[in-house]
């Protein structure tokens, strides 16, 4: 059996997403789903698809580091996961039932891609003032309630990551910064990015059921992002970390308008 071709553009989107996700912590499909739709004009259930397992490979490097650091709280993972898993299921079910190739469906998807991206781009902007607003009002709300509210937001979780690959990073980060407002960022972030393991391959392997993945186009995304991923790590320390931030959250802005009204 012989490996497909590396296609030079897509390794190259590869990298450049690669580094900045680590530079930024922003996860990969809020930038890499909307390049394949919109540059590389790719069906937005097979840009999804694709992706997707793409996140699953560089998550699972991500959830190695951040348990070997101890800074993954496996509670609150598998508390997403409750919810998320089950939710992933039913959307995939569903997006099999009604299929996924059709410009409708297409379609959909571009519309719910754009809008999550919206919503991501307001969380990155306003996650240092959340995170300030959590740290004053540190006493947690109820066990019984974030309980429930952690589940709840697994499930949306599921929904956004299986319709549109968007959705496990900031935004799951933000609300966890307010639902566990006594627990550190780095254990938040450790947590959000050990659940988005199970759930990105969840998903991708639903996908890859029904037939949305391109893997050539997954083999030369992965061959760019991981060398991209450990360039932008190394040099996140040197990072300008505010600006860097306005400018994604304005070009996620810019990238999300374009998805919802075309």
């Amino acid at each position: 059996m012989h490996l497909p071709p590396i296609e030079p553009l897509y390794m190259l989107s590869g990298l450049c997403v690669g580094f900045l996700v680590g530079l930024t912590g922003v996860g990969g499909g809020s930038l890499m789903t909307p390049i394949l739709v919109l540059i590389f004009k790719i069906h937005p259930a097979t840009a999804v698809g694709t992706d997707l397992l793409y996140a699953a490979a560089t998550k699972s490097a991500g959830t190695l580091v951040h348990g070997l650091k101890g800074s993954v709280d496996w509670r609150i993972t598998l508390r997403l996961a409750a919810g998320s898993v089950p939710a992933a299921t039913l959307t995939l079910i569903l997006l099999h039932r009604y299929g996924m190739d059709t410009p409708r469906a297409g379609h959909l998807i571009q519309v719910v891609l754009g809008a999550a991206l919206l919503v991501t781009a307001v969380a990155l902007i306003f996650r240092p003032q959340l995170a300030a607003f959590a740290a004053r009002h540190r006493r947690a709300p109820g066990e019984a309630r974030t309980l429930l509210l952690t589940m709840l937001t697994g499930a949306v979780l599921g929904v956004l990551v299986s319709l549109t690959s968007v959705g496990a990073g900031a935004i799951g980060v933000t609300v966890l910064l307010l639902l566990y407002p006594a627990l550190s960022t780095v254990r938040i972030v450790g947590s959000d990015v050990a659940h988005a393991v199970p759930l990105t391959l969840l998903a991708g392997a639903g996908h890859w059921l029904l037939g949305s993945i391109d893997w050539s186009m997954l083999l030369s995304l992965l061959c760019g992002s991981l060398p991209g991923i450990v360039a932008g790590s190394l040099l996140s320390s040197r990072a300008p970390e505010r600006l860097l931030r306005v400018l994604l959250a304005a070009t996620l802005t810019l990238v999300g308008v374009r998805l919802v009204l075309s």
